[in-house]
């Protein structure tokens, strides 16, 4: 399965610093967190389980596969930024190598004319000059070249340590962040096999037990299911749920963020995209994306989180009700706020 990669160009900088390198931190993070999600993950059904036993490693099954898709987000969002600011380095390289040259290029004429000159002092030479009355004109030109010599120089100098420490960084930072994205790569394909499994198990549930799974792995709770919610917060959040109303009915992708696809957090970063709003690629910072307010004062637009650890997010649309990307093999939908234990709601 393939996931779209979006590239976005950022303001140039002078450079990498400690904030690009501490994405790379976190993406080395990112990838041993999910590595011990990894680890936790059950094994092969008992062919003795129960149905009930059975439906509950799925739902695991289901869970770990979420938490890594919002590790793999997490990675590739920083990849992106890194690599815009690695482009933006390259290119400032690129600019100062040519500048570098023209120094290069004045200070080598400089010396070439002063060598044909058979390197005679400057000063004795204007002294011999068939003009001597211009003598102080010509002294005062020369201290001028001179020193305008001897700051090209430095400036060379400084040039090329900038130079170098902005292309050994970005080398470096591409270096780790290729690393851990390529880790968090092979953990993904982990929890691919993993969810493979899971509809291995499904298929083998007897048909009702099959038909009923869907509905019972989320099913209301009753944490927030005598809300309303009343009208929008704001006429973005009008048009955001206006979107997720569309987006119902198309499957849940890994890593996708519409329009034809989506994972959870992507289908909430897309529907606010079509208002005009811009939210982070992930549950985990969506959740930080606005106003936190008390689920009892949830309204149509709010985004509301799940798990303690946000590693599943939704739309509430009013009426007690979610629009969500579930997970894979499920489309898009409406479920009950309550389906799973509420972390958090953000009014963006």
């Amino acid at each position: 399965m393939r996931l779209p990669v979006v590239s976005h160009r950022r303001p140039s900088q002078p450079g990498l610093g400690l904030g690009a390198r501490g994405s790379v931190l976190a993406v080395s993070a990112a990838a041993a967190t999910a590595a011990a999600a990894l680890g936790a993950a059950p094994a092969g059904a008992d062919p003795q389980q129960t149905p009930e036993a059975t439906r509950a490693k799925v739902d695991r099954l289901y869970e770990q596969a979420e938490k890594a898709t919002e590790l793999y987000n997490k990675a590739n969002e920083q990849a992106e930024r890194l690599r815009g600011l690695v482009d933006q380095a390259q290119d400032s390289a690129a600019r100062g190598q040519e500048r570098v040259n023209k120094m290069r290029g004045a200070l080598g004429s400089l010396a070439g004319a002063q060598y044909r000159s058979g390197g005679v002092d400057p000063a004795l030479a204007l002294l011999l000059s068939s003009d001597p009355d211009s003598y102080l004109d010509k002294a005062s030109v020369l201290d001028r070249v001179g020193a305008r010599q001897s700051g090209t120089l430095r400036e060379l100098q400084q040039a090329q340590r900038r130079l170098g420490q902005v292309r050994m960084e970005a080398a470096h930072d591409l270096t780790e962040l290729e690393r851990s994205r390529a880790a968090v790569a092979r953990h993904k394909r982990a929890v691919e096999r993993k969810l493979a499994e899971a509809r291995r198990l499904l298929d083998s549930l007897p048909t009702a037990d099959r038909d009923s799974y869907d509905r019972a792995s989320r099913s209301d709770r009753g944490e927030g299911s005598t809300l309303s919610g009343g009208a929008p917060a704001s006429a973005r959040a009008a048009a955001a749920v206006r979107a997720a109303q569309n987006a119902v009915g198309r499957p849940y992708v890994w890593g996708a963020n519409g329009p034809s696809g989506f994972d959870c957090s992507g289908l909430t970063q897309w529907s606010y995209a079509q208002a005009g709003v811009g939210l982070p690629r992930t549950s985990q910072a969506q959740r930080y994306a606005g106003r936190q307010v008390p689920l009892s004062a949830a309204r149509p637009g709010d985004l509301v989180a799940y798990r303690d650890d946000a590693s599943h997010i939704g739309m509430y649309v009013g009426n007690g009700q979610v629009i969500h990307a579930p997970y894979p093999g499920a489309a898009v939908r409406y479920d009950p706020v309550g389906m799973m234990p509420v972390s958090s709601v953000t009014r963006v």
